[in-house]
């Protein structure tokens, strides 16, 4: 049996040169994101205090028995 024979021939590419992105290391990426997760935390926590410190003010009870729900998520610690 004849062994199989493979030849490469490498033609010059004419097109436009491609720069290579290099990717963005995990650890950044990680630290990107428990930031943005951070900020996003306070900031709704900061809205359902607002709201529940309003319906104190009115006395509207159904509201801040509704915003109470959704505030307890913030406060299991």
């Amino acid at each position: 049996m004849k062994k199989e024979k493979v030849v490469y021939r490498f033609y010059p590419y004419k097109g436009k040169v491609l720069a290579a992105k290099k990717e963005i290391p995990f650890e950044m990426k990680l630290i990107s994101r428990l930031i943005l997760d951070e900020i996003c935390f306070n900031y709704n926590k900061g809205i359902l205090e607002d709201k529940i410190n309003e319906s104190i003010k009115k006395g509207n009870k159904k509201e801040f028995a509704s915003v109470r729900e959704e505030y307890l998520h913030y406060i299991w610690e």
